[in-house]
């Protein structure tokens, strides 16, 4: 990926992203980052890291990751704004290129918040709104005109899949980019999952491990969905042949800074190659893949799903067994 496809696709993030230069001036921020900032993305370039960064600690750290040339976190810092607000934040300082990649997170924001998206974005959900319309008008005429039953049902998850990308179109198109949390089912996500994965080409074996007790989550099944499938996607790339789903609830979870009464765990289990040793400290950040095709970005936005809905995404690899565990709130936590 090139340096400009990566910034219209990082341009469409919630997640505030900049890039800085050797010399430890902004490069580029995305419109998230500079509507935290609130300024113009266009007015930062060119500006010192403490227009961003105004605590030593946070200057010191990104010098010290540019100069080692690794991958750094700064947690708690302060984030300030051109009109004197603050925001708790953690940020990621990567290397990239020659430079850094700072990927900002907001710990806290006011109950009424929600994050813009940009036109770009916008723009991209409008224009996909009408092939999404040929495909499904084609798939309900299939499903009126084929006679088989499991066809049928496969143009039914065309149907499906179709909805749930208007759904998320629309939703771009009215300006709410935040999650919108009802309560949902996890064992009903799982169930879709496994049908959209038994309709692919040479399919997964799928094993499950359900707590029935497990109860209703708030959440935005649409993004939880994209979660199940990346997940479950990267296994098949990594060469898995078997897929195992397992829910449970924890207690007393402590999830960095927060704490969580009660917790689901969702374990997404695979029998593939295992996530290379020099991948695992980075295997989330932007841009990292372990494929030669792979994009980097699957795994990026399903961290940044988990958690604008106050959880996390982890991962623990060995050769032959790899779980993706999905931490979701069941009650909001307390710190």
């Amino acid at each position: 990926m090139t340096e400009t496809s990566w910034r219209e696709w990082a341009g469409q993030m919630a997640t505030g992203v900049a890039l800085v230069d050797p010399q430890l001036r902004l490069r580029w921020i995305n419109p998230a980052l500079a509507e935290w900032l609130e300024l113009g993305p266009r007015s930062a370039v060119g500006q010192p890291l403490a227009l961003l960064l105004q605590e030593p600690e946070g200057q010191a750290l990104a010098a010290r990751a540019l100069a080692q040339k690794r991958s750094l976190q700064w947690r708690g810092g302060t984030l300030h704004t051109a009109a004197g607000h603050e925001t708790t934040v953690d940020i990621a300082l990567q290397p990239f290129e020659d430079g850094l990649l700072l990927e900002v997170h907001a710990l806290a924001e006011p109950p009424s918040a929600s994050s813009p998206l940009s036109a770009t974005l916008r723009g991209f959900a409008h224009e996909v709104k009408n092939p999404l319309a040929g495909l499904r008008g084609a798939a309900q005429l299939l499903q009126r005109r084929v006679g088989s039953d499991e066809l049928q049902a496969l143009a039914g998850l065309i149907i499906g899949e179709a909805d749930r990308l208007d759904a998320l179109a629309n939703r771009l198109l009215h300006h709410d980019g935040a999650p919108r949390l009802v309560p949902v089912n996890i064992h009903h996500l799982l169930q879709r999952l496994g049908e959209l994965l038994q309709a692919e080409p040479a399919p997964l074996q799928l094993r499950h491990d359900y707590d029935p007790s497990v109860p209703d989550l708030l959440g935005d099944a649409d993004r939880l969905q994209q979660v199940l499938l990346n997940l479950a996607r990267n296994a098949r790339e990594a060469g898995a042949a078997t897929l195992t789903l397992r829910t449970r609830v924890e207690h007393g979870l402590r999830l960095g800074e927060r704490s969580l009464r009660m917790a689901l765990r969702v374990d997404v289990i695979d029998d593939g190659h295992g996530v290379p040793a020099a991948l695992r400290d980075t295997l989330f950040q932007p841009l990292v893949s372990g494929r030669a095709d792979g994009s980097g970005l699957g795994l990026a936005l399903s961290r940044e799903i988990a958690r604008e809905h106050g959880g996390e995404l982890r991962c623990a690899s060995r050769p032959g067994e790899t779980v993706f565990t999905l931490y979701l709130p069941l009650e909001r936590g307390h710190d």
